[in-house]
């Protein structure tokens, strides 16, 4: 129809499988490669960040409490469901970044494929990265991995899709929870993405997803006394990554630096994503009891 006025949607947070808007009310314009008006996305709050850590430590416990193998099989439901939409998420990585299409489809291609390469691992972390060590005595020991418990990560700036699933996939297989800003220049496959983790069978606060500035959210989420490690590989900024550090050094044990080059997301993730948020328990048993 002529004269017909586009609907200018207003993209909100993805906190505990809800979608509220910025408790501070605050928006920002997001736009095309050419600079032209594509949506407008929340901008996240302090406040809003601060509710992101307690969902993920409410979500956290049950989510590791599940069997290895459940939690492999809802991380392939998220790759069946992000199949199914992949035609949203090729035209707004195409409009957002500015690629062909040809790119588009083949960031979504690897995204669905990264999440069903980490369903796999699920039931095989402990396998791998856990050991029966020798003993010299009368008992035996044996090592596992633990989750770490809420992890708090900054997602690159590009690929956006394929970026943020290549972040937050190795932080939630091995049973943790995570808080993850978004790309800000790219945000809307993140926020599509939350439509999807919000209508498969994650539990909602294993994965929340902040829309904004990661230098305002970021290192008070690093500073944040119920965050147990840090993902700095989508940080930019050297004094951002600096201050995030610091903030994180009284109460985070883990942190992953930005790395020295951007990595290709499109190689082989290897195991070290996990292992870069699993803890080792050692368990120690008299032999023949």
């Amino acid at each position: 129809m002529d004269g017909r006025i586009d609907v200018r949607k207003t993209y909100k947070l993805f906190i505990g499988g809800a979608f509220p808007r910025s408790e501070s009310g605050r928006t920002y314009a997001v736009t095309d490669a050419k600079g032209r008006f594509l949506a407008n996305a929340s901008l996240a709050s302090r406040k809003d960040a601060r509710d992101a850590v307690l969902a993920a430590r409410a979500a956290q416990r049950g989510w590791w409490s599940a069997t290895a193998y459940n939690r492999g099989q809802v991380i392939y439901r998220i790759a069946e469901m992000l199949e199914g939409r992949r035609a949203q998420f090729e035209d707004e990585i195409e409009r957002s970044e500015g690629c062909s299409a040809r790119r588009a489809s083949a960031q979504v291609d690897a995204s669905i494929d990264r999440w069903v390469w980490y369903a796999g691992w699920s039931d095989k972390i402990a396998q791998v990265l856990g050991s029966s060590n020798p003993v010299a005595g009368p008992y035996f020991n044996f090592s596992t991995p633990r989750p770490t418990g809420v992890v708090a990560a900054i997602a690159p700036q590009r690929p956006s899709l394929l970026g943020l699933v290549s972040v937050v996939a190795p932080i939630i297989v091995s049973g943790n929870s995570c808080v993850v800003v978004a790309s800000p220049e790219c945000p809307l496959p993140a926020i599509t993405l939350a439509e999807v983790l919000a209508t498969s069978d994650l539990p909602g606060g294993v994965i929340n997803i902040l829309t904004g500035a990661p230098g305002e959210i970021g290192p008070w989420l690093a500073s944040h006394a119920d965050v147990d490690a840090l993902d700095l590989t989508g940080v930019v900024d050297d004094g951002v990554a600096t201050e995030m550090a610091v903030a994180a050094a009284e109460t985070i044990t883990r942190v992953l630096p930005p790395p020295a080059s951007p990595p290709d997301w499109s190689a082989d993730p290897g195991l070290g994503r996990i292992s870069a948020f699993v803890e080792t328990t050692t368990v120690w048993h008299p032999q023949g009891v």
